[in-house]
């Protein structure tokens, strides 16, 4: 039996471990149920891997008592994660890819996308106001959300609404709708609801020409470190007033954007599109959104990455020309006068 054992001992000793990748995330229950399901795609890819999820709070998590347009900090939900990325505590941090800022820090790249769910935003009723639509709320009501983007163009549509800044993850977000008296509706991603199993509280999805979602609302972003080639190889902005939408067609990529200021009395809204190829195997149709932003996307052809990047650029610039810069100016100084 003795020799046995040592036997044993001596083929653990010698067998090779298995390698732990360890995944960061936010500690809401939300970006806990975002993170295991792209810790469970890449588990049944990658089945000699092991997986650790290191949950933290961020910026964002931590501030509550003040809207997230004023907190005055560009990562509020990535920075304490991107912190732990680059002390080398994780290996890749799973996000919502529009709580990532424009321009990631040195060294950083997005390694993988998601394939989108729904990017359109959703209202959530009180449930005396279930059956109703924001059009058909009376006069007064207060709807609420954190998001500058949503109210302005909101405020425009319907200008017979309040609209009040509502912060906290979506549990305590519901949790103040039900049972306070002071929301008749709030606004969500209908894709965190859609997580969450929390179909059946939307009461209303708001479509393009009621509000324009967010730059990768609906996709989740894994983030890596650009140095690390083999994991790179594991791969498959709600503060300010402005949003996109897009859809593809016959190859053509059609992007809009507006810009709005934060009452949704002004505004500036155009369309422009460009001729992507993208492989058929990479491309969904015109329902969905295509699978070209990252910057480091291995799958994807290079030229169809940058026709879709100068796209968003020309549309930027063109936007920026016909004086966007100005509404966008007038809303930050109104916003920290507030």
């Amino acid at each position: 039996m003795s020799g046995n054992s040592n036997a044993a001992s001596a083929v653990e000793e010698n067998s090779p471990k298995m390698r732990v990748i360890r995944v960061g995330t936010r500690k809401s229950q939300l970006a806990r149920i975002q993170t295991d399901s792209v810790v469970a795609t890449l588990k049944s890819l990658y089945p000699g891997l092991q997986f650790e999820i290191i949950a933290m709070s961020t910026t964002g998590d931590k501030i509550l008592d003040t809207a997230l347009s004023k907190i005055g900090e560009k990562s509020l939900f990535t920075k304490e994660l991107e912190h732990a990325l680059e002390k080398n505590e994780v290996d890749l941090v799973v996000h919502s890819l529009k709580d990532l800022p424009t321009v990631l820090p040195p060294g950083f790249t997005i390694g993988a996308i998601c394939k989108r769910e729904n990017p359109y935003d959703a209202v959530v009723f009180h449930p005396k106001f279930v059956g109703k639509t924001l059009e058909t709320l009376p006069e007064k009501s207060v709807v609420g959300t954190s998001s500058l983007r949503r109210a302005a163009q909101l405020k425009r549509k319907f200008p017979h609404l309040e609209f009040k800044n509502i912060r906290g993850n979506l549990n305590t977000r519901l949790q103040k709708l039900d049972e306070l008296q002071e929301f008749s509706a709030i606004i969500l991603a209908a894709a965190g609801l859609q997580r969450m199993g929390w179909q059946n509280r939307v009461g209303q999805i708001l479509h393009p020409e009621e509000c324009m979602y967010a730059v990768g609302q609906g996709a989740l972003g894994v983030e890596v470190r650009a140095k690390d080639k083999d994991i790179l190889d594991l791969e498959g902005g709600c503060s300010v007033p402005v949003a996109v939408h897009t859809a593809m067609k016959d190859g053509q990529l059609y992007l809009t954007g507006g810009v709005w200021s934060l009452d949704g009395s002004d505004s500036m809204q155009e369309t422009m599109q460009a001729t992507i190829r993208v492989p058929v195997q990479h491309e969904d149709g015109p329902e969905d959104d295509p699978q070209l932003v990252g910057i480091t996307a291995q799958n994807i052809p290079r030229v169809a990455q940058l026709a879709a990047e100068n796209l968003g650029i020309s549309l930027a610039n063109l936007l920026l020309n016909k004086g966007a810069k100005n509404i966008l100016d007038v809303a930050r100084q109104l916003n920290d006068a507030h």
